[in-house]
């Protein structure tokens, strides 16, 4: 009697070990394969993103999330084997993914700044830029923040939803820059001789450019002095050198060939009444 009520209890069973077995081999194979397919996809968005030369940050970051989706797809497919609700599991993901996303606003907006710093690519490292209210040099771009080193070499970190939500002004972003420079002389001085002398300098000061063609023209007379824009162009790293080598033949020329540069001056003029 207990051996059959034993064999019915096993014959009774098998069906449903049988059942819950399969399903727990085809949920492992199934997260076998979303394993597989997760490295697969993301090797393949790896090399289309190395194709279009993508920022190495950006490039892990589209990785990671696209590995963590395909496994994401395959653990609900996983749990669906064994009955569970999927439509509500994903609505309870959801209900979470608003409530985290609420929570970590102001991180979500750096982040989406971040992907279009890395896409757009505004600015890139190396590039001296002026923006939010700091002068530096960008030393990193990351997802959420960018690092920029002023000139005076002070760390600053700043996010980057306050950089993509104010005007960037990339100073070296192209390759050439015109030097805005002036110099003045006095009235009794000659224009041209001071204007010859100025453009032989732009011309033979080697980091100038001949195209764009340097130029020298009075602009202004003022109060003291007839005053000269003076614009030579030259390779954005040259800029500052060819500021100050510039300035400081100007004042040498003028001294060397007696061109007078004027101060401002004031005339005063007392008056004695008799008494």
């Amino acid at each position: 009697m207990e051996s059959s009520t034993f064999g019915q209890m096993v014959e009774s069973a098998v069906p449903v070990l049988t059942e819950y077995g399969l399903r727990i081999i085809g949920a492992v194979l199934i997260l076998i394969v979303g394993r597989i397919a997760a490295g697969l996809a993301g090797r393949l968005v790896g090399k289309a993103l190395d194709r279009g030369k993508a920022d190495v940050s950006l490039r892990g970051f589209v990785v990671a999330m696209v590995k963590i989706a395909v496994m994401a797809f395959a653990v609900i497919a996983a749990l669906a084997k064994f009955g569970v609700q999927t439509t509500s599991f994903v609505a309870v993901l959801g209900a979470a993914g608003l409530a985290i996303g609420f929570a970590l606003q102001g991180s979500l907006s750096n982040f989406a700044a971040g992907v279009m710093l890395l896409v757009f690519k505004p600015i890139r490292v190396g590039d001296l830029i002026d923006a939010a209210g700091y002068l530096g040099i960008v030393a990193e771009i990351g997802i959420f923040v960018t690092t920029v080193n002023t000139l005076d070499n002070q760390k600053v970190i700043i996010p980057n939803a306050k950089l993509t939500g104010d005007v960037i002004n990339n100073v070296n972003g192209n390759s050439l820059r015109r030097v805005d420079m002036s110099a003045g002389i006095g009235y009794a001085d000659d224009m041209e001789k001071a204007k010859g002398i100025m453009m032989g300098i732009l011309e033979r000061h080697p980091k100038v450019l001949a195209d764009p063609e340097p130029s020298v023209a009075v602009c202004e007379m003022a109060d003291s002095s007839v005053n000269f824009v003076v614009r030579p162009w030259c390779q954005a790293d040259d800029y500052w050198t060819v500021w100050f080598d510039v300035t400081q033949a100007i004042k040498e020329e003028f001294d060397a060939q007696s061109v007078s540069i004027p101060y401002p001056q004031r005339d005063v003029h007392i008056h004695q009444q008799s008494a």
